[in-house]
């Protein structure tokens, strides 16, 4: 008996851009996890999308325990294959990150991807959708990977609830941002 498959159900026509990789855990493998925020702010997509393209707003947008600062704004135009190095405590452990725009598609998205830091991999996708002229969807998907698997797995719990904390921070801070921008 022979069977034939429907390969163009699985097979993407179109190379990828800034979407991100569907939200499953077998995408990657099993010891990918991710994260997926979205929210709509109250302004214009190019003064969103010129607000997250600058480095140095990161700092806003970051838990304070976790002393981020950005060791190299001097020198930082976002774009693609431009760095960003970091310097940062992740439970109270101090790190080096140091990441590479690897997508940079104005002002509709970005991609960042960690080349050294605490994690095996982490890329984090932030795209925009303009809903009207003062209406803007932000979107972060974060896949990453824990170091030493598998036994860096019995700490994911852990991890999970850290990145989840500093992503509903930056929620709730991008959220006030764009309303105290927008008067309200």
């Amino acid at each position: 008996m022979t069977s034939t498959m429907n390969l163009e159900a699985t097979v993407e026509t179109k190379p990828r851009t800034a979407k991100a990789p569907p939200l499953t855990k077998n995408y990657y493998g099993p010891a990918w996890h991710g994260i997926h925020r979205v929210i709509t702010l109250p302004s214009p997509l190019k003064t969103v999308f010129s607000f997250f393209s600058d480095a140095r707003n990161l700092e806003k947008i970051t838990p304070p325990e976790l002393h981020f600062n950005i060791a190299n704004t001097d020198s930082i135009e976002l774009e693609e294959g431009c760095h960003i190095q970091y310097n940062l405590k992740l439970m109270g452990v101090p790190f080096k990150w140091l990441t590479r725009i690897n997508q940079w598609e104005p002002p509709f998205a970005f991609v960042d991807e960690q080349e050294q830091g605490p994690f095996r991999n982490w890329r984090h996708t932030h795209s925009f959708v303009s809903l009207s002229s003062d209406q803007t969807l932000m979107r972060d998907v974060v896949r990453y990977r824990l170091p030493f698997w598998p036994i860096g797995e019995a700490v994911h719990p852990l991890v999970a609830a850290m990145v989840d904390r500093i992503f509903d921070y930056r929620q709730r801070a991008v959220s006030e941002i764009f309303v105290h921008d927008a008067g309200g």
